[in-house]
This record gives C-alpha cells, structure tokens and sequence, in this order.
C-alpha cells in the first residue's frame, strides 16, 4: 500500500483521539455535574466518588485531545504517549461496560482502531508527512 495511505491513517488516528478525548471529557463533566447520570446497580459500576472520577475523566480527556493535537502535528513521541494513552483508556472504559454497554463497546472499539492506526506502518507514514519519498 502507498504511503498516502498510511499517513492518512495517522491523521485518522489523530482525529480519533481528539474525539475520543472529547467524548471523555464530556463523561467527566456529566460525572462532576451530575451525580445521578451514571447508573449504579448492585454488581454495576464502582467509583470512589462521582465528582472525582469526573475530574479525573475530565484531565484524561484534555490529555487525549492535546496528544492527538500532537500526533496531528507529526510529533514522534505522540505516537508512543498516544499507544499508551488510548491502550489505559481502553482498559477503563470496561469499568463503564455495566452503566453504559453500547457506549463503552463504542469507545473501545475506537481506541483499537487508533492503536492499530499508530502501530502500523509507522515509518512509512512519517516519510510521507515529512514530504521524503
């Protein structure tokens, strides 16, 4: 496949993130704002305290946004932080499958769809960023 095509999946994981962390941010301030949003059951979802976990979404979702900011920018280290990044957020996002399924499905599948994005081919995207061939 050509270079163009994987750069273009860089930028598509860049975008992905800001949206990401924009959605998560939105979960935090839902979370700070809004004590009753989240349902709650029995065996459902397990957070020390509504107005913190919000605030911490909130900072993950900021962090997740300036990062794809960077990736966007083709910042080689926002390739690694970004791994990471979406890698935990995935992983979080499984605390939230009991109060919101579908949403929490959503939000992992995209994260996947950014690591595969920041996993493969990498070299050849950033050739093609930087305009060497």
């Amino acid at each position: 496949m050509s270079r163009a095509f994987w750069s273009g999946w860089i930028l598509f994981a860049a975008i992905m993130m800001m949206m990401i962390g924009a959605f998560n941010v939105i979960q935090g301030l839902a979370a700070i704002f809004s004590d009753d949003y989240y349902a709650v059951t029995e065996g459902g979802l397990l957070v020390f305290d509504f107005t913190t976990w919000g605030i911490v979404t909130l900072i993950w979702g900021v962090l997740l946004v300036l990062i794809g900011i960077a990736l966007a920018s083709g910042e080689e280290w926002a390739r690694w932080v970004g791994v990471v990044i979406v890698g935990l957020n995935a992983v979080v996002q499984i605390a939230f499958l009991s109060a919101f399924p579908l949403w929490s499905v959503l939000i992992i599948a995209l994260n996947v769809l950014v690591l595969y994005a920041l996993a493969a081919r990498w070299d050849d995207a950033q050739q093609d960023m930087a305009g060497t061939v």
